[in-house]
């Protein structure tokens, strides 16, 4: 991957960090030239035998360590006892990826130095390579390093950039959060199946699959999700007599919309 030469550094590797490092490597990135600063080696999994360099802390850094690349990717409350280890590499030539939620760029800059940063918000479909990411660069960040950390997010799915950093609070609300409703619309539609008649077990498939299979095809179709709809709504039948409710003037539109500000709000609190 020629946009990842020189060294990179790993600050963190739970569930997001080591679905992140697994794409890198996957996709050609040197080992040898992977460090991971992570406490416990078994959160590496069969990574910890992939020839990368770990690091149960900062101190077994070498001393002449210069990364290309810093991504933090520990849980944000934990990122203030990480910084300070990482204050020695912040320069123009040493680009920062913070996949940390709620810490924003003013925040980094503040605790952390002025130098190269990239906030994003990746999803947990990350785990699979079929998460979306939304990014946004400070000012100091240049064009080989902005598609350096291009690169980078797309080894766990899409990209997506935005030049104004108070867009990812509705970001984190619509597809950080959206996982999560996803998974509540399957638990809900099997119940009420199983409200319907049908064995809980089967409820429980026929809603994973139809949702999941739902997914796969508006993201594989050129058509628009209100066509898509349209596709399985008969005039007179079965489905249109369940949109009606579902798209009634108190039905999911308003309550979605109400979830998602929400969701927008308290990121909001918590960048605060």
């Amino acid at each position: 991957m020629r946009d990842l030469e020189g060294p990179l550094l790993l600050v963190g590797c739970g569930k997001m960090g080591g679905a992140m490092l697994a794409g890198w490597l996957e996709r050609g990135l040197e080992q040898s030239e992977t460090h991971v600063v992570e406490p416990n080696k078994a959160a590496l999994g069969a990574l910890a035998d992939e020839g990368l360099h770990h690091h149960a802390d900062f101190s077994s850094l070498p001393a002449r360590l210069s990364p290309r690349t810093v991504i933090l990717a520990v849980k944000p409350q934990m990122m203030a006892s990480a910084l300070p280890g990482c204050r020695r590499f912040v320069g123009p030539g040493t680009l920062f990826l913070s996949i940390a939620a709620g810490k924003t760029i003013a925040y980094f800059e503040r605790e952390l130095g002025r130098g190269p940063l990239v906030r994003a918000m990746p999803n947990t479909p990350a785990a699979i390579a079929r998460g979306i990411t939304v990014a946004v660069a400070n000012p100091l960040v240049s064009a080989d390093q902005r598609a350096q950390a291009d690169q980078l997010l797309k080894a766990v799915g899409e990209v997506a950039w935005v030049e104004d950093e108070a867009l990812i609070d509705p970001v984190t609300a619509v597809s950080g959060g959206g996982p999560a409703y996803v998974f509540l619309l399957m638990e809900y539609l099997a119940e009420a199946g199983a409200a319907s008649g049908l064995p809980l077990d089967l409820a429980r498939r026929l809603a994973r699959v139809t949702v999941s299979g739902a997914g796969e095809l508006a993201r594989q179709s050129p058509e628009s999700v209100e066509q898509l709809r349209q596709n399985v709504t008969s005039p007179g039948g079965t489905t249109l007599e369940a949109l009606k409710v579902l798209m009634a003037e108190d039905g999911l539109k308003p309550l979605l919309t109400k979830a998602i500000a929400a969701a927008t709000r308290r990121s909001r609190e918590l960048a605060n």
